[in-house]
């Protein structure tokens, strides 16, 4: 790293600390001392047993379940160091929790993708770097700068290794986006694996519910990749997969998501689907009690590690992208 005055330290909450352990090893550094415990009453306990006055501090913190805790403590570590006199305060949120919340959907609904915004800054953090928000425009909501990673090059590299690209026909394979709102991102994913694009349309009837309706595109006898930002319930995914095979008879499906929340029974879900792999990064952790073999992790450690180091160097994080 090219020195410029400043000290750099990263340091971690409780949300995902292998994932933080990832990063200071590409880094080359040890991993910030500090701790994050609970009182009786469940008030967040924060203690910083190291210097940072005048450093440059990455703080690394998923907002993932169990969400306001996670929020709370991120927000109590960032309070900690402003007033620790630290040089330097990014917020690094690998998965943005609250992102999903980021219009009025209808009367009297709550922006809280702004709301949590305001809390990060007020808190003091000087930046925030995070990865594939729900909704690009959120980086608008925040009044300090944002660097927003995205994950489709990570899994651009493993399909095209998965699939080697000297030997398969690029019109064997279709991207698809599991909705209207997500085909921008999957449009982007296709054209960097030089595969045509379709989309499931569907109508959502409440949260966490959706009616598949149509397959907008030619998926029969082609290998689809379904290609989204979160996997939650993984009702919406095993559902367009489904219909994707029943409506589009399509020769087999596999999935990917930058974020898997994989609340509830999604494993299961996911388990008794269609749906041959699962791939997901490693931006929240996968559940402790999961045995299945579908759903596998990629490290996004080396990418943060990366754009880490060109924050701290002052330069450009776009050839990342």
């Amino acid at each position: 790293m090219i020195a410029h005055g400043k000290e750099i330290k990263v340091f971690t909450a409780n949300a995902n600390v292998p994932f933080a352990r990832g990063i200071c090893a590409e880094l080359g550094l040890d991993l910030g001392d500090s701790t994050v415990e609970y009182f009786a009453d469940g008030e967040v306990n924060v203690s910083i047993n190291e210097t940072v006055r005048g450093c440059d501090v990455f703080v690394i913190q998923s907002t993932c379940c169990p969400v306001n805790d996670h929020l709370m403590e991120l927000l109590i570590m960032i309070d900690a160091f402003r007033r620790a006199s630290a040089g330097r305060i990014t917020a690094v949120i690998p998965y943005f929790g609250y992102a999903r919340q980021d219009r009025k959907a209808k009367g009297r609904d709550p922006i809280s993708a702004k709301l949590v915004a305001n809390l990060i800054t007020k808190a003091g953090a000087d930046r925030v770097l995070t990865m594939d928000l729900h909704a690009a425009q959120i980086q608008g909501f925040f009044d300090i700068p944002v660097d927003h990673l995205v994950g489709n090059p990570l899994f651009t590299r493993y399909y095209l290794s998965k699939f080697d690209e000297t030997v398969y026909d690029h019109d064997e394979f279709r991207v698809v986006s599991p909705d209207i709102g997500s085909v921008a991102r999957s449009r982007a994913f296709a054209a960097k694996l030089h595969m045509g694009l379709a989309i499931v349309d569907k109508r959502r009837q409440r949260a966490n519910m959706s009616e598949v309706m149509n397959i907008i595109g030619d998926v029969e006898g082609k290998t689809c990749i379904l290609f989204d930002d979160i996997v939650d319930t993984a009702g919406s995914l095993c559902n367009a997969a489904a219909a994707i095979k029943e409506i589009g008879h399509a020769k087999a499906v596999y999935a990917c998501a930058s974020h898997g929340v994989l609340s509830g029974n999604a494993c299961d879900k996911i388990e008794e689907s269609c749906i041959e792999e699962l791939m997901l990064l490693n931006t929240i952790p996968m559940p402790s009690i999961y045995t299945g073999r579908k759903i596998r992790q990629l490290d996004a450690a080396p990418m943060f590690a990366k754009a880490i180091t060109r924050i701290y160097n002052e330069t450009s994080i776009s050839s990342l992208f």
